[in-house]
């Protein structure tokens, strides 16, 4: 049978136990406690073993202070141009500080939650329907900015704000379309008055540097026939230059040389009437004979043939005994 000491004893040591047990705190990771002494906060306690005073030091609140993520439930939102829409979307938050979550907010969540669906309602109904549809970036930024400084006396860091849908009324969803459609359909017609106004500048540049290259082709064929003409021209006055000076010197074949010529251009033109198909010639045929042998004795005294000068043509002396 135990004695009273033993028994008091027993006891001192067990309430020691106790004691011990209470004044050890284990702290998971990624949770953070707030100590309070007679209800006044004292510490925070960090993840692993920790040691508090018993019965006077008693942990005030747990905390996660692991980045969480919390839905936003749709609402309706009114446009700048009075369109009503549904959106929704989430929000990501950390604790960076667990005493100020603990003691400057009540009820952390709700807070955030409606900080957010107020901003978020304010933000996009600042934007009409076309904006809000197409710079959700922009409404994300926005919400952020405005978010993470209401929270930061809280202690809590807003890291990301994301709109996730976006739904318009059914009717306006329609109109919507049909003004797609119509876009569409007029980006269409542009390109192919596009198409065909390019076809036409092609097709009348193309008939341009034509009519270019054969106003060109013109010009440099009466180019070349001006001084074919002008050679021609030349020709003509040095013969008539050589001719003019035999005749100077007494010389009587240069004038046969003309009369030839004469002749024998009267003669074609004749020959080429279209009203004149049969000729009657009122003149003796070696009169032309004469008058090119003329031609004849003038050009081989042009030429300095001597021995050939001297001598007299056959039909030279019967065109002169005919004369």
């Amino acid at each position: 049978m135990l004695s009273a000491f033993s028994i008091f004893a027993i006891a001192v040591v067990v309430l020691a136990v106790i004691l011990v047990l209470m004044g050890v705190k284990s702290v998971p990771q990624g949770t953070e406690y707030t100590i309070e002494r007679f209800g006044r906060y004292t510490k925070t306690l960090s993840p692993g073993l920790n040691l508090i005073v018993p019965i006077v030091d008693r942990v005030g609140a747990e905390l996660n202070m692991m980045e969480t993520v919390m839905d936003v439930p749709s609402q309706e939102v009114i446009t700048k141009d009075n369109a009503s829409v549904q959106v929704d979307g989430v929000v990501f938050y950390q604790i960076l500080d667990a005493a100020m979550a603990a003691y400057e907010v009540r009820n952390l969540e709700r807070a955030i939650l409606n900080l957010t669906m107020t901003n978020i309602r304010t933000v996009m109904g600042s934007m009409d329907l076309d904006s809000l549809l197409s710079q959700r970036d922009k409404i994300n930024a926005e919400l952020i900015t405005v978010v993470d400084e209401a929270t930061a006396p809280w202690g809590v860091k807003v890291t990301r704000i994301d709109i996730k849908d976006i739904t318009p009324p059914a009717d306006l969803v329609e109109s919507m379309a049909r003004q797609m459609k119509a876009e569409r359909d007029k980006r269409a017609n542009i390109l192919e008055a596009e198409g065909i106004r390019q076809a036409q500048i092609l097709r009348a540049e193309g008939l341009k540097q034509s009519a270019i290259l054969e106003a060109e082709g013109r010009k440099e064929s009466a180019f070349r026939d001006a001084e074919a003409r002008e050679r021609e021209a030349e020709a003509e006055a040095k013969a008539a230059e050589s001719v003019s000076k035999a005749i100077a010197e007494g010389d009587i074949q240069a004038i046969n040389y003309f009369i030839a010529q004469k002749y024998v251009e009267a003669f074609g033109k004749f020959a080429d009437s279209p009203n004149q198909k049969t000729m009657i010639l009122p003149m003796e045929a070696t009169g032309i004979l004469g008058s090119i042998a003329g031609v004849a004795e003038l050009a081989k005294s042009a030429l300095g043939d001597d021995s050939t000068t001297s001598s007299k043509s056959p039909w030279a002396t019967d065109n002169k005994d005919g004369a």
